[in-house]
């Protein structure tokens, strides 16, 4: 499974915010990628899924300034196992 969430022309904390939004709902697994044009996206978003526990798959650079980051997102803390 995966998503999409375009940051691109968003300011920063938006990046994240929107990412965070989509994890709420996304299955253990799913890759969220995450394009973004903001400079301080490049920080943010891996830095929230690491402190989260997700997973950064990939960071690629697109044209245009825009950066593509894929995240895996991990279970829950609190689901059962």
């Amino acid at each position: 499974m995966s998503e999409l969430v375009d940051a691109r022309g968003l300011l920063c904390p938006i990046p994240v915010i929107r990412l965070a939004l989509a994890a709420v709902d996304a299955a253990p697994g799913t890759v969220i990628t995450v394009w973004a044009t903001d400079s301080a996206a490049r920080l943010d978003v891996p830095a929230w899924a690491r402190m989260r526990g997700h997973v950064v798959v990939s960071v690629k650079e697109l044209t245009g300034g825009a950066v593509a980051m894929n995240i895996r997102i991990a279970p829950s803390p609190t689901a059962a196992t």
